[in-house]
């Protein structure tokens, strides 16, 4: 009886100890991002025993968040431009921002062999709307902008054009056929490498500037060590498999 009550005392406290290293983190993440960071979230609570709350939108209306006092402790942007906006504004801390992954635009319908592998599809203009994200918060919405500036496009199908407030939405409008098709990110539309439905244009990258998409922690998670842990964790090899996995590149190493 006495050797059961050690080891079940024993067990108490090793799993008692273990929740009291555990914590959770605050996680603003860009729209775009949002499905893989949760699969992220689940290998990183396996590792780690800590757990993510997410909150996900708008690379720009998450800034304004985090300017007026939002709790995120850890920022996954869809730019590189806000997280050194927020280092300068002291509301990051300096020399914790990297590039985690490296977004891919495509135009995108849901109806087969509505979208050439050119991308002719935009210059015989048949189509009804065309759905972006809000260039002015999606850093994906502002890559689609220059793409049709790139061909020579945007005054011929600026009244064709609908936004989201974010690529989610901009999704949401070309699945539900609310727009004919629209220019997504490929991590929302692809499994295993492979297009799920519909038709697809991968846009040349030298159509628009690359979507370096980066990390960085901020000022509310510099003193909680599992926000730290978070971005210690994205950059190792398991992370960076389940991150192209999902549709993205990575930054080539230094």
């Amino acid at each position: 009886m006495k050797l059961f009550k050690h080891t079940w005392l024993a067990l108490t406290l090793c799993i008692g100890s273990s929740s009291l290293w555990a914590d959770e983190v605050q996680v603003a993440v860009a729209s775009n991002f949002s499905k893989p960071l949760e699969t992220l979230a689940t290998a990183f609570k396996a590792k780690s025993g800590h757990e993510l709350k997410i909150s996900a939108g708008a690379t720009g209306k998450l800034y304004a968040q985090i300017e007026n006092g939002a709790p995120f402790e850890v920022f996954l942007s869809a730019d590189s431009k806000t997280p050194k906006k927020l280092v300068d504004a002291q509301l990051a801390v300096a020399d914790s921002q990297f590039t985690y992954a490296l977004g891919k635009l495509v135009l995108w319908s849901s109806t087969k062999d509505s979208i050439d592998a050119q991308g002719e599809v935009l210059k015989k203009n048949e189509f009804k709307h065309l759905a972006i994200a809000n260039p002015k918060t999606a850093p994906y919405g502002a890559a689609a902008l220059e793409v049709l500036e790139h061909l020579g496009l945007t005054k011929t199908l600026e009244a064709k054009l609908v936004q989201g407030e974010n690529i989610s939405q901009t999704y949401d409008f070309v699945s539900t056929g609310n727009a004919d098709l629209g220019f997504v990110a490929w991590s929302q539309v692809e499994k295993d490498g492979v297009l799920k439905d519909g038709s697809v244009w991968q846009v040349p990258e030298d159509l628009y500037t690359p979507i370096q998409q980066d990390a960085v922690l901020l000022t509310k998670g510099k003193d909680n060590t599992a926000a730290k842990a978070l971005l210690d964790f994205l950059k190792t090899p398991e992370a960076q498999k389940l991150i192209t996995d999902a549709g993205y590149g990575l930054p080539k190493a230094n």
